[in-house]
């Protein structure tokens, strides 16, 4: 028996420690301290950045500026699913009631397991890949003699961050490097787990309109025409189906609507400068470190892009085959009246369910090439700036 549950449980684990998963003990608590600590830290970004604000100190502006980005993003997600908090339980309930709808044997039930079995892995995968991408990134540092004493140099940090404190010592050097691996590891398992909630959540409504499709294809069958009264209790449940899909559609689109839109304004952005970094760091005598910092950090970025828009892609596509699939059953061997109840479904599935990123544009494989060529060409005018 397959365990009846669409969310990964480290998924659910990661959205407690955000504050995020509904129902949980002191959530308020949880919300703020995140708030705060993340606005401290963006606050130290700015600050780095204004006061070392040089086109001569180009490659630290831009290192600076991407970890910022990042932080941003994971801020707004934590704030967005704080106020769409009912919009998170209203899925969560509606994916509850799909579970509660599959027989023990049935074509639902297989689909749905095999789409939730599928996103777990996927989940670990992300959430692995995320790890190791902010290892990547700050075991150059963590492996680093720094000479604290030498009040010449800029000590090297995870982040570039302007503390309003003087680092004189070992103990304080130890201590902010402590603080700032734990906060990168944090943040990098953030980025990857609202990634990896959006896929989970898509792959189950792509599992409905699975388990939809092999209904519409049995819809002409013997069995099912036997009987009027048949028929219509296999239009009726298909119907119903075909209305859940679409109202749960709708509610990820709600939720995620205005993140998409962050995520690929920023994202268009990080990408330029991190390839930027990776471009600028050849040939420097610190290549391979700099290389390793951000290659990594650069294909999780692009990967990001990636996965918001094949989800979008994914779920066009599988909405488009409903309409499909209404017109290859076997309408013909049915009554006149029978076979144009069909037709409502075909003509309701020509509106495609689709991701949009703030109702602007819909996520597609043509928007994330939209987004790399966007990237690459502000890339070229940083290189020619340098």
């Amino acid at each position: 028996m397959a365990s009846k549950r669409t969310i990964n449980r480290t998924v659910e684990l990661m959205l407690t420690m955000f504050g995020v998963w509904p129902g949980i003990p002191c959530v308020i608590l949880y919300r703020v301290f995140w708030m705060i600590t993340l606005a401290i830290n963006q606050f130290l970004h700015y600050q780095y950045f204004v006061m070392h604000f040089n086109f001569n100190n180009l490659f630290d502006l831009m290192d600076c500026l991407s970890s910022f980005l990042a932080h941003v993003k994971l801020t707004a997600k934590l704030i967005i699913f704080s106020l769409k908090q009912r919009k998170f339980i209203e899925i969560l309930t509606m994916m509850a009631e799909d579970w509660n709808d599959c027989d023990n044997t049935g074509v639902a039930l297989r689909e749905t397991a095999s789409k939730a079995k599928l996103s777990s892995r996927i989940c670990n995968g992300l959430i692995i890949l995320h790890t190791i991408a902010a290892l990547a990134y700050v075991i150059g540092i963590l492996l680093a003699d720094a000479d604290v004493t030498d009040r010449t140099a800029e000590l090297p940090l995870m982040m570039k961050m302007e503390y309003p404190f003087v680092i004189d010592t070992q103990r304080k050097y130890s201590l902010v490097l402590a603080t700032q691996f734990i906060f990168v590891m944090a943040c990098s398992w953030g980025a990857g787990l609202f990634n990896a909630l959006f896929l989970t959540l898509t792959l189950h409504v792509v599992s409905q309109i699975n388990t939809l499709l092999c209904w519409l294809t049995e819809v002409g069958s013997n069995e099912i025409g036997k009987t009027n009264d048949s028929f219509v209790t296999a239009m009726s449940k298909i119907i119903r189906k075909h209305q859940k899909i679409i109202n749960l559609s709708e509610n990820i689109e709600n939720l995620y609507s205005y993140i998409a839109l962050l995520q690929f304004t920023s994202n268009t952005v990080m990408i330029c400068s991190l390839g930027f970094l990776i471009v600028t760091a050849m040939g420097s005598p610190d290549a391979t470190e700099q290389i390793i910092r951000s290659l990594l950090f650069y294909a999780v970025t692009n990967l990001e892009a990636f996965i918001f828009c094949f989800a979008g892609e994914y779920l066009s596509n599988k909405s488009k085959a409903i309409g499909n699939a209404a017109y290859n059953s076997a309408w013909y061997d049915m009554k006149a009246k029978d076979s144009r109840v069909l037709l409502f479904i075909i003509l309701r599935s020509q509106k495609q369910l689709k991701l949009t990123a703030g109702k602007m544009s819909v996520l597609s494989l043509e928007y994330f090439t939209n987004i790399m060529k966007a990237s690459g060409s502000y890339l070229s005018v940083l290189l020619a700036m340098k």
